[in-house]
């Protein structure tokens, strides 16, 4: 049985005009209140808008072309704060949008209550050592520059998304084999840990730390029948979000429907 909570979930959709029904159907039976979308692969006047404004929510966009892209779907009102990371005007790839959603109040004497999200597409960064890695560790840096003037505001905080790291060997199906992935990189795990040190949380790790809990599996080499997968979508919580976790997981069904993402959604239900 569902409890009374505020359900945020990370999706990388893999192209939203590819998958709208897809994202559609999932957030009907899901009904999460905060969906935020990873590789939308469109300009915002491309996305499609209307399919999900029908179903109640609001939807804020930084779009790309063909590339990249994030997004964030709410049921409840919300003020975009960043649609990029704010140190570095000249990075024109559309991989960061942040907003303060307002959640009703309950109770005739209670305030009306905040929780800040961000929804963010990390570069890949592959092979190791190119100039693509680099982007990779040096965005990560930015992050992490941004998170640690962000744990000074007052709302709880969510980064959702697809981080394109595998925290540990239990999160890659054959960690010998990708040891030298990008992905799995010792400097892309280390960049990771002095995010979390902030003072973050990996919900799905806190509390399901069993191996194998994958959120993506490629569409080649039979990678889904074969549970080849990797855990490299999160969602991370401030020291003022966790205490409000009420339960998280990891939707495997969408990646067994047809025309499927190669990512599933991952959420977490938090008491606000």
């Amino acid at each position: 049985m569902r409890l009374p909570c505020t359900r945020v979930a990370t999706w990388n959709v893999n192209s939203i005009k590819a998958r709208s029904p897809v994202v559609a159907r999932w957030l009907e039976a899901e009904g999460a209140d905060l969906l935020l979308i990873q590789e939308t692969k469109c300009s915002d006047e491309a996305f499609p808008r209307a399919e999900f404004e029908k179903l109640g929510y609001r939807v804020e966009t930084v779009g790309q072309k063909s590339y990249n892209g994030v997004a964030i779907l709410s049921r409840v009102p919300l003020a975009v704060e960043h649609r990029g990371l704010p140190d570095d005007p000249e990075d024109k790839d559309a991989r960061y949008i942040e907003a303060v959603v307002e959640l009703p109040a309950e109770g005739k004497r209670r305030r009306r209550r905040a929780l800040r999200v961000a929804s963010l597409y990390l570069p890949n960064g592959n092979p190791a050592g190119s100039e693509a890695f680099l982007y990779k560790i040096n965005w990560m840096k930015r992050l992490i520059g941004h998170a640690r003037q962000l744990l000074k505001e007052t709302e709880p905080l969510v980064l959702g998304g697809d981080f394109n790291v595998a925290p540990g060997d239990a999160d890659v199906y054959d960690p010998a084999l990708f040891g030298n992935d990008a992905l799995c990189r010792p400097e892309t795990r280390a960049r990771f840990r002095e995010l979390l040190a902030l003072g973050f949380t990996d919900a799905i790790s806190a509390r399901h730390p069993a191996p194998g809990n994958y959120t993506f599996w490629d569409y080649q080499d039979r990678a889904w029948p074969k549970n080849h997968g990797w855990r490299i979508d999160h969602l991370l919580l401030s020291h003022r979000a966790l205490p409000l976790l009420a339960d998280c997981g990891i939707d495997r069904k969408p990646r067994g429907a047809p025309k499927p993402s190669d990512h599933v959604p991952v959420w977490c239900d938090l008491r606000l």
